[in-house]
């Protein structure tokens, strides 16, 4: 007995975004990966350079859209590699500060000119308007 789709075309746009994601994905990843770090450890490397060096763990999960478990063990693995400093509040023991190393800051300055280099090809197939669009809807079912 075949299935009976709700809404095809819903089923269509899933299917093309999970090969997109894919096709994006995949050789941004392997190119930091080659590098050491994982496509994950490098966006928390990313956030926290660009808000200058320390956030909170709870203000880092809520800029990548993370879960508290997933935060905790990608920090933790960019800690054990002297990459980012974990460090309880002396006020609050309950918050948690994520700082960049040295370390950690020189990898971001070294990968990222390159990264962001094959992220914009990921995306030359489309026009600054169909961009612009694309991150729209993104948000959108993320949200």
């Amino acid at each position: 007995m075949p299935f009976k789709l709700g809404d095809p075309l819903a089923h269509r746009a899933l299917q093309a975004l999970v090969r997109a994601e894919s096709a994006v994905r995949r050789p941004l990843a392997s190119e930091l990966e080659r590098e050491g770090v994982s496509a994950a450890g490098f966006s928390v490397l990313v956030v926290l350079t660009t808000a200058g060096g320390t956030l909170e763990l709870k203000t880092v999960r809520r800029r990548l859209g993370w879960s508290k478990a997933n935060a905790t063990e990608v920090t933790a693995t960019l800690a054990t590699r002297g990459l980012v400093v974990r460090r309880r509040m002396p006020r609050d023991r309950r918050i948690v500060l994520v700082e960049l190393t040295p370390s950690g800051n020189d990898l971001v300055e070294r990968l990222f000119p390159a990264h962001s280099d094959r992220v914009a090809r990921a995306f030359h197939a489309l026009d600054e308007t169909e961009k612009r669009t694309f991150s729209e809807l993104c948000r959108k079912l993320a949200a």
